[in-house]
């Protein structure tokens, strides 16, 4: 049967098969809103082939999340892919692999601190004034059962909220901070510090795709309060604002975990997702425990939001 795949742009959906391109690669979408897997292709060539390329990334647009298993490539060619999408940048808190800079290891193992980032639906590093284009995501050493990633749509979380709500978050927008997440465990001196290099930005609570012009709900965990709500329109007493903004807010960053907008994935050793952080949050389950979970990441440099 054919599978649903919604459009670029906020018109209906468009009806499309698992189809074989100009080259060998072949997709297969995952759900009938998010997410396809890609056979017969290398990355390694893709980061040195220009069409190849481009094909993946027209489908990365049309399905926001692209998987691919069995890449054993080296660090340098991860390295080389994704820089095809743009600059990369390191994490402040996270660091990078010292012989390739960009690349983010994100290892869990038993000698691992507790904390609880990746098990949040997020979108990465919204605490920066322009929060990434994307990543690419590679498993080095996964459980052999759990420890998946789950990845939602977010301009269809969007496209199905209630008309009332378009109408009142059409111009609101919101704070995200690093200081309140990766910083709250943190001296209260290095905290500060972290925030003074990274002061809370203000983004759209809708932002548009600068590529495909759909309309985004851009809340998540890193969202901490609406900044311009409290207007004679919206606030009659004060219960209108507090809680009234965050009753929205949470509303809002509920969406994500809808089903209906999200896709499971299952991870192997050198398999890769590639995402476009602009219009989708993630999700890494933590129920492997005691295994071994050992992920390497490229987030790409992205754009100031409108």
């Amino acid at each position: 049967m054919p599978q649903t795949i919604p459009a670029a742009k906020d018109d209906a959906p468009a009806l499309v098969r698992p189809s074989v391109l100009r080259t060998s690669l072949t997709v297969e979408p995952l759900t009938c809103t998010i997410g396809a897997e890609l056979f017969g292709v290398n990355l390694g060539d893709a980061a040195r082939d220009d069409d190849l390329f481009a094909e993946i990334r027209k489908l990365l647009l049309r399905h926001k999340v692209l998987f691919v298993r069995d890449q054993d490539i080296t660090r340098a060619e991860h390295i080389a892919f994704a820089s095809r999408f743009g600059p990369l940048e390191d994490h402040p808190v996270l660091g990078s692999d010292p012989d390739n800079p960009g690349l983010v290891r994100i290892y869990k193992d038993l000698d691992s601190k507790p904390e609880h980032y990746e098990n949040a639906l997020h979108c990465d590093a919204t605490w920066r004034e322009c929060p990434p284009m994307g990543a690419v995501l590679r498993c080095v050493e996964g459980p052999e059962v759990g420890g998946d990633t789950i990845w939602v749509n977010m301009a269809e979380a969007y496209r199905k909220l209630p008309e009332q709500i378009k109408t009142q978050i059409a111009d609101l927008r919101a704070r995200h901070s690093i200081e309140a997440t990766f910083g709250a465990c943190m001296p209260m001196e290095r905290r500060h510090q972290l925030k003074a290099q990274y002061p809370d930005p203000e983004h759209p609570v809708v932002r548009t795709h600068p590529d495909t012009g759909e309309k985004i709900l851009f809340v998540n965990a890193f969202t901490t309060h609406l900044v311009n709500y409290h207007t004679p329109e919206n606030v009659r007493f004060g219960q209108d604002y507090a809680p009234g903004a965050s009753h929205l807010l949470n509303y809002l960053i509920s969406q994500a975990a809808v089903p209906e907008y999200q896709v499971r994935w299952r991870w192997q050793n050198n398999s890769f997702a590639i995402w476009d952080n602009r219009s989708t949050q993630h999700y890494a389950v933590q129920d492997y425990w005691p295994a071994v979970r050992k992920m390497e990441r490229a987030g790409i440099v992205g754009d100031r939001t409108f």
